[in-house]
């Protein structure tokens, strides 16, 4: 298992969840902030199995409006889970 943080802009949050849960990814959305620029961003978590990590960021990728020239479009963070539990 792993687990996916996804930093995204604030603008492409709405769209990136979108294709995440249509392709059947169960997605967490946080609010935040940006340190240096204190621009807003969305925090997403995303529990996956190892071999849908390519798809989850694939699809991350796309669904993320082009960045403004020496900005990132998101950063992620995947992190191998020990354990996930649904309750």
């Amino acid at each position: 298992m792993k687990l996916i943080c996804a930093i995204v802009r604030d603008i492409d949050g709405d769209e990136v969840v979108h294709a995440l849960v249509a392709r059947g990814y169960r997605v967490t959305r946080l609010a935040s902030t940006g340190g240096f620029l204190r621009r807003g961003n969305v925090t997403l978590l995303v529990g996956v199995e190892d071999d849908q990590v390519s798809d989850v960021v694939e699809q991350i990728r796309s669904a993320c409006l082009p960045a403004e020239s020496g900005q990132h479009r998101a950063i992620l963070f995947i992190m191998t889970l020990s354990r996930l539990e649904r309750i």
